[in-house]
């Protein structure tokens, strides 16, 4: 048995290093380089170079007209003790918690249409119709629609309930941005779980049918495990959108108030570098975010790795 083994384990050797001898496998090789090569270069352009540039200029105190001036960890220390910042972070953690809704809606209303409920097709089309629209008009029709005076406060009155100042209530604000990036979202991760439901084995649902499992049942035990990796992924990019994809809204609707109950990490960067003129302090918060967002996105793929090899 032994022999055998090692006699295929060569075997396979000669194949691969006869492919790499071959100069036809070479050159598919390299025109498989020169097709990723354009990419490549654009990530290191437009990525990893700003990367490295604002990681330089988060020890300086850059004001963006005089010539940077080395601070070293100053700006880092200014950070730990600055109450907007931790206010921002306070914000993104509520926002984070909101995470289940984001992924457990469009989860749900997939399975709905997946199975067939009358008008699928059009409340596919409906839930995801938002998601193509720029954050700037989704800002502007809620701006209308939730101001004290909005159309949204008026039918509350038609009802017989108080009107509530949605974007002006520090308690309420928060909770709005939410709502609104929410909607204007979610019909993305809908398509996602639909493209992962149409995988799902027809004779296995057949099979709990015939069985007598309940909704639930067959929900819980067989779809759910079935697209496991694809909520997984749908949460990373979720999270990824959550701090990075929200400040158009946030300057439309709130701009951040009242008082910082609107803040978020990359809109406090935009306020420091945009209306303070300290690009220093605010590349020191961008490789905070960055660090943030790198470890949140680590942890779920490790889980999603693990998850995989079980």
């Amino acid at each position: 048995m032994t022999e055998i083994l090692t006699a295929t384990d060569t075997k396979r050797r000669k194949a691969a290093a006869a492919a790499h001898a071959d100069p036809g496998s070479r050159s598919v090789e390299r025109f498989a380089y020169l097709f990723v090569l354009p990419a490549l270069a654009l990530v290191v352009v437009f990525r990893i170079v700003p990367l490295i540039w604002g990681f330089g200029y988060s020890f300086t105190d850059y004001d963006g007209m005089s010539a940077p001036r080395f601070v070293g960890f100053d700006n880092y220390i200014g950070i730990a003790s600055d109450p907007v910042f931790l206010d921002s972070l306070v914000n993104m953690l509520i926002l984070l918690a909101t995470l289940p809704i984001w992924i457990g809606l469009p989860l749900v209303l997939a399975i709905l249409i997946h199975q067939g409920v009358p008008g699928g097709k059009l409340y596919r089309a409906v839930y995801f119709f938002p998601a193509v629209l720029s954050s700037v008009i989704v800002g502007a029709i809620f701006n209308v629609l939730l101001r004290y005076d909005g159309s949204f406060n008026m039918f509350l009155k038609a009802l017989g309930f108080s009107a509530v100042d949605w974007l002006g209530n520090s308690s309420t604000a928060l909770f709005s941005l939410i709502a609104v990036q929410l909607w204007s979202t979610f019909g993305m991760s809908l398509l996602i779980f639909l493209a992962g439901l149409s995988t799902v084995p027809s004779d296995m649902l057949e099979a709990a049918k015939l069985d007598g499992a309940k909704l639930t049942q067959t929900w819980w035990y067989i779809v759910i495990p079935s697209i496991r990796p694809i909520i997984e992924f749908a949460a990373v990019v979720t999270t990824i959108g959550m701090l990075t994809a929200m400040f158009g809204l946030i300057y439309v609707l709130t701009a951040g108030g009242p008082g910082t109950s609107t803040i978020l990490p990359e809109f406090l960067i935009w306020l420091e570098q945009g209306r303070m003129n300290r690009p220093g302090y605010a590349s020191a918060i961008s490789m905070v975010l960055f660090l943030m967002m790198g470890g949140l996105a680590a942890i779920q793929i490790r889980i999603m790795s693990r998850n995989a090899s079980i």
